[in-house]
């Protein structure tokens, strides 16, 4: 609660890490405990980076962000009360990249670990690209953590049934700065298993009460009521594992893609 980022306002994320404490923590405990070189892609504001820091002694994190511009890397400064109650200052030097279109710089098999969480519902147009540029610089049986919403959280479900829109507004921080596109369970799982990945662990699950169940009509209740298989498809976010399993598939999931020429697609 206390970061301060490049001499930001010491405080100024503590609402952000109030409301999704319980999902940073989540993340945690998707990242094996035995993992040394991690690479964590989106890491700003730092949050998961800190708790990694802390609860998975010996690991060895490269970060990346994106905040336009060329390729290049870059340091940021934080502070922060510890979590022994002192105060902490240090550095953190992050890729900046578009990974949607930037080969990312590591080599082949470069990491054991990638956390990308929070990032894929930010792509705007090749999602793919960058699930090819992980599964490379994974090793063989490689672990990937991947966080992102639920498109059918309850909540949306809800808004739909009520004829309210479930979009993301237009963001001053450009379309980068709002959810492009985010993904079912089901479709996640489709798009995971096409780049060459094994599930190792996934459920849904909420972690803070965007909508309050008293807000939730009978009528709506009683409707969901009759699909008993959603009732684990419903949380907000979507926690998943995964281990590199076999070759990324070269041409695009048809499901996902389209306006493509036929030999990129696959149907």
């Amino acid at each position: 609660m206390s970061i301060s980022i490049d001499g930001s306002r010491k405080g100024e994320l503590s609402a952000y890490a109030t409301a999704d404490l319980e999902r940073f923590l989540r993340t945690l405990d998707l990242v094996p405990k035995g993992a040394r070189k991690a690479l964590e892609i989106g890491a700003n504001p730092y949050f998961n980076t800190l708790l990694m820091r802390q609860f998975r002694p010996g690991i060895d994190l490269t970060l990346t962000n994106y905040f336009n511009g060329d390729v290049s890397v870059q340091r940021q400064e934080i502070n922060f009360s510890g979590f022994n109650g002192a105060e902490e200052t240090f550095n953190v030097d992050f890729h900046n990249m578009n990974i949607e279109c930037h080969p990312f710089p590591f080599e082949d098999a470069s990491f054991d670990t990638v956390v990308f969480c929070e990032v894929l519902e930010h792509m705007t147009n090749d999602p793919m690209a960058a699930l090819r540029e992980i599964h490379r610089v994974l090793v063989p049986g490689g672990t990937l953590v991947l966080t992102t919403p639920n498109a059918a959280r309850l909540e949306n479900v809800v808004a739909f049934l009520e004829g309210r829109n479930i979009y993301d507004p237009y963001s001053a921080y450009g379309p980068y700065g709002r959810h492009n596109r985010e993904y079912t369970r089901h479709e996640l799982h489709l798009l995971l298993q096409h780049a060459g990945f094994k599930e190792e662990g996934s459920y849904t699950a909420n972690v803070h009460p965007d909508i309050p169940s008293a807000h939730i009509s009978q009528e709506d209740l009683a409707i969901l009521g009759k699909v008993k298989n959603r009732q684990y498809d419903l949380g907000q976010y979507l926690f998943t594992r995964w281990r590199k399993d076999r070759e990324c598939e070269e041409r695009l999931p048809g499901w996902l893609y389209r306006s493509y020429p036929e030999d990129r697609i696959a149907m």
